[in-house]
């Protein structure tokens, strides 16, 4: 494990009472469903973070974002802990596209009540706190 946990941002993309959800593969939590986002870069703000992350991985444009909620994140079996801050984003334009193929199998637009699962470590502990982007 590293000396101290790393920073992630998780984006909530809400279009049309849905949010976008992707299926993550060759990383921690492959096979399990996330939303888009990725590391917090040195100097970067939480919100050029998220638009950055949404455009490299789903060629989805973004805004008004705003802080959600943040959990701590430790995967005990890859030796990794992050703390992951959370947003919501209204979709702006895009048709969601895999555009990296070696980190995601597709994405789609779900219902908050009724997400796919397994659900990446961090959107499980969000779930915990009885987060919900329609009702904060």
């Amino acid at each position: 494990m590293t000396d101290r946990p790393k920073v992630g941002v998780g984006v909530i993309i809400i279009k049309n009472n849905r949010v976008l959800i992707g299926k993550r593969k060759g990383s921690h939590g492959a096979a399990s469903w996330n939303f888009p986002g990725g590391h917090l870069e040195l100097n970067e703000s939480i919100e050029d973070c998220a638009k950055r992350e949404t455009l490299e991985e789903a060629d989805i444009e973004i805004g008004e974002i705003k802080p959600a909620a943040f959990t701590n994140d430790i995967f005990e079996n890859e030796s990794k802990h992050y703390i992951t801050l959370f947003v919501t984003a209204k979709y702006i334009s895009g048709e969601a596209k895999i555009m990296e193929p070696g980190k995601c199998d597709g994405w789609d637009w779900f219902d908050w009540n009724n997400l796919p699962s397994p659900l990446f470590l961090p959107i499980q502990n969000l779930l915990k706190q009885n987060y919900n982007p329609f009702t904060s």
